[in-house]
């Protein structure tokens, strides 16, 4: 367990057993004062280990025995948080604060700001790849020149044909793109002028109808997708009741959107997402809530959930690391988890009666001329979303779906992530550094301190996508566990993958984690290892186990 302890304790025993050794007479010898000294730092030393072995049994066995709850310490000492509390803002109110030590925050240039604009977005994708837990070739239920309306079934996993994949606007599909062994990739839609929502029948009314009934509408009109499952982050199986549903209402990824401005205007939609959510579980509704500035309203007087507030740098706005610090996936546990967006759309689904994918995106990075928000909707194309925003010669670009440590290098005749909410556009880092850090070079960020720049923490950076280094021995080095605010060891826990040690694998923590909780990690990873997707073997390694 990595608990931060008080200095105050270990101040107040250091002073309980040196304190008598300067009391000496003038007599006694300056070896005797070394002695003694040395023992009483051996005493303490010894002590506290004792302390801490039996704080983390205490955790450990709390846990085993299910009886832990949020925001009891079960060890024997005091957290620092405990003894001192900081200072909280007005706006929290008489609720505590998560405060995360560990993370770090890469601040790059070409941060989105202002207000939504609109943008004129002529084609769509529905992405199949990017629903992990589905078969490789879901059934197809359309063909080039089939005209849809918004919510009309796309394609579904043949293991479950009860859960339909949705188109995202109404319009004519005009390409249905293969990838390896001819799995599905992308159902490609030439957008209405005017959309067209699919008519929504049966709407069942929430203050009457069961969890089957809703469970069974959100299957047939594309819903279920939009959540995601944990342990491994897959589509949500309906036929599971999740422990608890964990929504974070914010986002510390580098150039990320400012969620507060994405609910803006939409706040009915976001509480009626939560109540239908509330629905769904026989625990709580969760949501994670920034304690760093003011969040929005419509955040902070949602009704029917609890809310949990988070202080730190990134990784505090993953949903991955609010759940580990709420409730952890214990055992055979599930959970489930959703964008503030995703909430929207159901929320619009029962309030509004239509199917409504409508995103604010954040457009971001040194090589795009005006970072901003844009509204459209669901797998836009980039081409589109980009025009006017960047270099003609695209080959010097390196355009991500997503932020920069988790999101996917896309060209510009692809389409937006179906879960991303912005894009990421740097320098291709495709040029040699010649003696790489040995020399004084342009400013880059790093979360290293041998770098000058770490003296300077509001310095933004424009980077490119040079590693700096290429794979080398996969060394311990201490580096994760100081990034990643959980009690795992990330690094055990990829050795153990890489070897295929399915029992180690459980053990240190798998279940908890998914790509963009590992990423920071990767960025920092002196030996150069390919983190998140050393994850996905493994996740992928679980399941084939049925584990």
């Amino acid at each position: 367990m990595n608990k931060s302890r008080t200095g105050l304790v270990l101040f107040a025993l250091c002073l309980f057993f040196t304190v008598p050794l300067f009391a000496q007479t003038p007599s006694a010898s300056a070896g005797n004062t070394l002695l003694y000294g040395m023992l009483a730092a051996a005493v303490v030393l010894l002590f506290m280990a004792i302390m801490r072995v039996s704080d983390n049994m205490l955790i450990m066995e709390s846990r085993r025995l299910g009886v832990e709850k949020e925001g009891v310490n079960y060890g024997v000492m005091p957290d620092s948080d405990e003894l001192f509390p900081a200072d909280k803002p007005q706006f929290v109110g008489k609720a505590s604060i998560k405060s995360l030590k560990k993370g770090h925050d890469i601040m790059l240039e070409g941060q989105p700001g202002g207000k939504v604009q609109s943008a004129s977005v002529q084609t769509f994708a529905l992405q199949a790849p990017d629903f992990q837990g589905i078969s490789p070739l879901p059934k197809l239920e359309v063909e080039v020149g089939s005209s849809v309306l918004a919510g009309d079934p796309l394609f579904f996993d043949k293991a479950r044909p009860e859960v339909k994949f949705v188109a995202p606007v109404s319009g004519e599909v005009i390409a249905i793109n293969r990838g390896d062994k001819r799995a599905i990739t992308e159902v490609v839609i030439l957008a209405d002028k005017t959309q067209k929502s699919r008519e929504i029948k049966n709407l069942p009314a929430l203050d009457k109808a069961n969890r089957s009934e809703i469970i069974e509408f959100l299957c047939e009109y594309g819903a279920i997708p939009l959540i995601r499952q944990r342990p491994y982050n897959i589509v949500a199986d309906p036929a599971v009741v999740p422990v608890n549903i964990f929504i974070s209402t914010f986002d510390t990824a580098p150039l990320a959107p400012n969620l507060d401005l994405v609910v803006e205007g939409r706040e009915a939609a976001f509480q009626e997402g939560l109540n239908v959510l509330g629905h769904l579980t026989d625990g709580k509704v969760y949501l994670g809530l920034n304690a760093a500035e003011q969040p929005s309203t419509a955040f902070t007087h949602a009704s029917g959930v609890e809310k949990v507030w988070f202080k730190g740098k990134h990784p505090a706005g993953n949903v991955g690391v609010q759940i580990h610090h709420i409730s952890p996936i214990r055992g055979s546990q599930k959970v489930w988890t959703l964008g503030v967006q995703e909430v929207i759309t159901i929320g619009t689904l029962f309030g509004e009666k239509k199917y409504d994918t409508t995103r604010v995106v954040a457009l971001g990075g040194s090589e795009v001329s005006s970072p901003g928000y844009i509204r459209t909707h669901l797998g836009a194309s980039l081409a589109d979303l980009l025009k006017g925003q960047i270099a003609e010669d695209r080959s010097k670009l390196r355009i991500i779906s997503g932020d920069v440590l988790s999101g996917k290098a896309k060209s510009a005749t692809q389409f937006l992530g179906t879960f991303d909410d912005q894009i990421t556009v740097i320098p291709e880092g495709d040029d040699y550094d010649m003696f790489g850090w040995l020399l004084p070079s342009k400013a880059i960020p790093s979360a290293s301190k041998t770098y000058l720049t770490s003296l300077f923490h509001d310095m933004r950076f424009s980077p490119d996508t040079n590693t700096r280094g290429e794979k080398r021995a996969f060394v311990v080095t201490g580096q994760y566990e100081n990034l990643l605010p959980m009690d795992v060891y990330p690094q055990h826990l990829m050795k153990s993958i890489i070897v295929g040690d399915v029992e180690r694998m459980q053990g240190l923590g798998i279940h908890e984690l998914v790509e963009e909780d590992v990423a920071l990690c990767e960025f920092a990873c002196t030996s150069k290892q390919p983190l998140q997707k050393i994850l996905r073997d493994g996740i992928k390694m679980m399941q084939k186990e049925g584990l």
